[in-house]
């Protein structure tokens, strides 16, 4: 009986010196710098995002958040990384549109996202912009819809890439209009952006923090956002749904990490992230890029993800879009 009840008593002291281990583990995260993936080159919106939310996250939780860039392959050499990394808290994703984009572009992926990756934390919702030249006959959506009716095969649409939410956001706009427009991707928004000031392309739905500036300057036209309320940096931009009913597109970005990683560590970071997304100074930096703040627990930015990734597979199968 003695040695019965020293039995239960180590087995008992094992179970409370795990808990108390799980519970440490959670309450000193982090205790080394953590690793944040970008899957795209520096300067773009992705690493500008991560740069913004990892200096606070640093600040608050006194450990470096190092942004790694790691570009290649439409976003899926960064996402596959942390898919493979140590499920602790210490490597995690900078999720955004390509992701849900890419589980039906790629035939073939070594991950399954929406099951390889927990969520974590939303970080902001942006619109794109329909910009064509500053001296295209169109100045409205409707105009250009008309244009492009008159004149089948002569518009070049242009994005940062095959299968991003730029490309896709332009799919979206042909399945609902009928109208023709060539795909000439190109590798990033910049190239993009001097062709079409050049007049060697037409149009593009580019993300607004990579156009507003030559917006502004007015070497590019806005004809309208593509988000279904109008951006507070554009204010007298209409939406692409105010002519085409129904049309929305939107670029969103958040925190993922390795499933299997720790809930209390996944709630810690999305306590903070929500935190940080709630600071007025955060806020005025996400809407000098267009986005407003996705705050929520980390289930709701997994219905996000799960929404976004159905709705693009639509457009992909549409637009006939594969990358082997």
């Amino acid at each position: 009986m003695a040695s019965r009840r020293a039995a239960i008593g180590l087995i008992a002291l094992g179970f409370a010196a795990c808990l108390s281990s799980n519970g440490a583990s959670a309450q000193d995260y982090p205790n080394r710098p953590v690793r944040w993936v970008v899957g795209y080159p520096p300067g773009g919106a992705t690493d500008i995002l991560a740069r913004l939310v990892g200096q606070r996250l640093s600040e608050r939780l006194n450990q470096q958040f190092v942004i790694e860039n790691k570009p290649g392959a439409g976003n899926n050499v960064g996402t596959e990384s942390v898919v493979n990394a140590d499920p602790d808290g210490y490597t995690i994703l900078l999720v955004n549109p390509a992701n849900g984009i890419n589980a039906s572009l790629y035939a073939k992926l070594n991950f399954n996202f929406i099951r390889d990756i927990a969520p974590v934390a939303g970080i902001t919702r942006s619109p794109n912009v329909m910009v064509v030249p500053a001296d295209f006959p169109a100045k409205t959506v409707a105009e250009f819809i008309a244009y492009a009716k008159a004149n089948p095969g002569k518009i070049n649409m242009a994005s940062s890439g095959n299968g991003t939410s730029v490309h896709l956001s332009g799919e979206l706009f042909k399945s609902m209009t009928g109208i023709e427009m060539t795909h000439i991707p190109y590798k990033g928004a910049a190239p993009a952006l001097t062709d079409m000031i050049a007049g060697r392309v037409q149009v593009i739905f580019d993300n607004l923090p990579s156009a507003i500036q030559h917006i502004k300057a007015g070497t590019l036209r806005a004809l309208a956002v593509t988000t279904d309320t109008r951006s507070p940096l554009l204010p007298d931009v209409p939406t692409i749904g105010e002519t085409v009913k129904g049309y929305e597109a939107s670029a969103w970005f958040g925190i993922g990490a390795p499933a299997k990683t720790p809930k209390p560590v996944i709630d810690k970071l999305n306590k903070e992230v929500n935190a940080i997304l709630n600071e007025p100074a955060m806020k005025a930096k996400l809407a000098e890029l267009g986005g407003v703040p996705l705050i929520g627990p980390p289930e709701e930015f997994g219905k996000t993800i799960a929404m976004e990734t159905d709705k693009w597979e639509k457009v992909v199968k549409f637009a006939g879009a594969r990358v082997e």
